[in-house]
């Protein structure tokens, strides 16, 4: 419980004015699996676009593209020409591209490792030391290929993690953000070049939310990349990147939403100050542009049969709300995600819950309470006497009408009130708390269907 009433929640809550700082606030969402199968790819575009969601985001793996990619000798070939690849190995993102495009669905890449072998220092394996001259040919090739249907980019997943990127560490220090800065250079000069992608949208960053002694801590490696000390002081051998939004995936613990890692270089949902403040003191020292909007681009909470990090199923939902009201409310946050339509498949070894348990469906393809949370989230916070309800009717960003309703512990459903929402798709409200009660909101869409979003408590 918190007892104290933040003056921005309150501003946010109360007034409908003040959710004014949000309207350009995008969701994306990622469903890998199913959105490169042709199988799945109609039927998934069909529930996300029924989620009111026009964002997708896909990792592009270079490993993937390239013409033999395990051999320590380069092919013969013009790396920087989509046509010299091989044609086979474009038929699922060309079929997701254009499926996109028919639903009226953008599309944000990300150009990543794994990478192939021969372009790196040793050749020996496909994380370490990647070239930044050949990793600036790959992105020339996507950016011709599809700079068209595509403009927003981001430059390498998670940089601070060693499944993405090595070495991270040399010497005890870090070493990943130099070899980021410069492979962040290169694709950007080459998504640059082809004059349609001239005023895209190019992310950095994409940084993964905590570190230890074998990740980078995303607050050192944004210094790294920048070459600014502890102190925010910028070597005079590097000069500004320019860059249009930083990526960062925020995810936090079991602990919720309000979690705040004891590492001050750590950044999850519940500390996002952390980079905005970051950032600015980047800017001040002219190693970004000034005010850089964040992009959370990849986000979820972990959720059972997971049973060492996840959490119920109940408290994935209303954590996912929370978290959304979160970003919502710091005029910062340019875009908020939902990783995972279905929780990875059980692994046949080991420990069987060790992938991602964020989707909003099991792996077997039965909905969560999340589900349906996610198309109507509603983030109930207690607030000493009171209980703050906040939330969205997600595929109607227009005034509409939801019907709240409240659960007595021990007691049935019962209508606690009708409102109006924003222009937007926001409501909110401020009731009496009660310990052990819970709430719910029901909406009828446009078309007569009415949907009820999961029981939520108060956290």
């Amino acid at each position: 419980m918190r007892r104290l009433f933040p003056i921005f929640l309150l501003a946010a809550l109360c007034w409908p004015a003040a959710a004014s700082a949000s309207p350009r606030q995008i969701v994306t969402f990622e469903a890998p699996r199913e959105l490169l199968s042709a199988s799945s790819r109609e039927a998934t575009l069909d529930q996300i676009t029924g989620f009111g969601v026009t964002h997708v985001r896909q990792l592009v793996y270079w490993r993937d593209f390239a013409p033999d990619p395990d051999s320590k000798t380069k092919p013969n070939f013009d790396a920087s020409d989509p046509n010299a690849y091989p044609a086979d190995k474009w038929d699922a993102l060309d079929g997701l591209i254009a499926a996109a495009k028919a639903h009226n669905v953008q599309v944000t890449l990300t150009l990543t490792g794994p990478v192939p072998k021969w372009a790196t220092k040793a050749k020996k394996d496909d994380l370490t030391d990647p070239d930044p001259k050949e990793f600036g040919a790959f992105a020339t090739a996507i950016g011709r290929r599809y700079g068209t249907s595509v403009s927003t980019w981001s430059i390498w997943n998670e940089p601070n993690q060693p499944q993405f990127l090595k070495p991270q560490y040399s010497g005890g220090k870090p070493a990943s953000p130099k070899l980021y800065r410069k492979l962040y250079q290169a694709a950007y000069a080459g998504l640059r070049s082809t004059p349609a992608n001239a005023n895209d949208t190019i992310l950095i960053g994409e940084t993964s939310p905590r570190g230890n002694s074998n990740v980078v801590h995303p607050l050192a490696f944004l210094r790294g990349m920048l070459c600014l000390d502890s102190k925010y002081r910028k070597s005079k051998s590097c000069g500004e990147l320019d860059a249009d939004g930083y990526a960062h995936h925020a995810y936090t613990t079991s602990a919720g939403p309000r979690f705040k890692p004891a590492n001050q270089d750590d950044v999850t949902i519940g500390v996002l100050p952390r980079l905005t403040t970051a950032l600015d003191k980047a800017a001040d020292a002219g190693a970004l542009p000034a005010h850089l909007p964040v992009f959370l681009t990849e986000f979820g909470i972990q959720s059972t049969p997971d049973k060492i990090s996840g959490v119920s199923l109940a408290k994935q939902a209303a954590y996912l709300a929370i978290s959304e009201h979160m970003a919502y409310v710091n005029p910062r946050v340019a875009a908020f995600s939902q990783y995972l339509l279905s929780d990875d498949p059980p692994r046949s070894a080991g420990y069987r819950y060790g992938g991602f348990e964020s989707g909003l469906r099991s792996s077997d393809g039965k909905a969560k309470p999340a589900y349906e949370g996610f198309r109507l989230p509603l983030a109930v916070e207690v607030y000493g006497a009171s209980d703050v309800l906040w939330g969205l009717v997600r595929p109607q960003r227009a005034v509409s009408s939801v019907t709240v309703e409240r659960k007595p512990k021990g007691g049935s459903w019962q209508k606690l009130k009708t409102l109006n929402t924003t222009s937007t798709g926001v409501y909110s409200l401020k009731t009496t708390h009660r310990s052990g009660q819970t709430y719910r909101v029901k909406w009828t869409a446009p078309d007569g269907k009415t949907y009820t979003g999961p029981a939520v408590q108060g956290y």
